[in-house]
C-alpha cells in the first residue's frame, strides 16, 4: 500500500460514497493526507525552534520583555497542542495499517467520509461523538 499511497495525490482524488468503504484507494488517500499534515506540523515546529533560539535577546524595556514572553508562551502552548495532534495522526496511521481506520471505536460502524475528510484523526462517528459529549456535559455539571 505504501507505493499506492505515494501514487495518489490528495488533489487528484476524493473518496466517494459510490465506492466500497475504506478500499485501498481511500486508505491510500487518507494515509497521504495524514502524512502531509504531519510533515507540515513538523516543518512549522522546526521554524519555532529556530525563532525561539534567535529571540533570546534581553529586552531592556519591561513592556517589550513582557510582550516577548507572552508571545513565547503562546508559541509553546501551540507547539504542545501540535505535539498531541501528531500523536493522534500517528494513531490514525496505525489504524490504517491494522485495518480499523474509518470505523467508529464505539459502535464499529463506518465513520462518514465527510467527517473523515474534515477530521482525518476521528475515532468516533458523529452520533457516537455527540453521545460522548453529552455524557461529558452531564458529568461535568455534577
Amino acid at each position: 500500500m505504501n507505493a499506492l499511497a505515494s501514487a495518489i495525490e490528495p488533489t487528484n482524488y476524493r473518496p466517494s460514497e459510490d465506492e466500497p468503504f475504506m478500499n485501498e484507494r481511500q486508505l491510500a488517500y487518507f494515509k497521504a493526507k495524514l502524512l502531509a499534515w504531519k510533515d507540515e506540523i513538523l516543518r512549522e515546529s522546526k521554524g519555532t525552534v529556530v525563532n525561539l533560539k534567535a529571540e533570546t535577546e534581553n529586552h531592556p524595556d519591561l513592556v517589550d520583555r513582557a510582550s516577548s514572553e507572552s508571545d513565547r508562551a503562546l508559541e509553546l502552548r501551540t507547539r504542545d497542542r501540535q505535539r498531541k495532534l501528531i500523536s493522534k495522526i500517528d494513531e490514525a496511521l496505525r489504524r490504517i495499517e491494522d485495518g480499523s481506520y474509518g470505523y467508529c471505536e464505539e459502535t464499529g460502524e463506518p465513520i462518514s467520509l465527510g467527517r473523515l475528510e474534515a477530521r482525518p484523526t476521528a475515532t468516533l462517528s458523529v452520533e457516537a461523538q455527540e453521545r460522548h459529549e453529552r455524557r461529558e456535559r452531564v458529568h461535568r455539571d455534577d
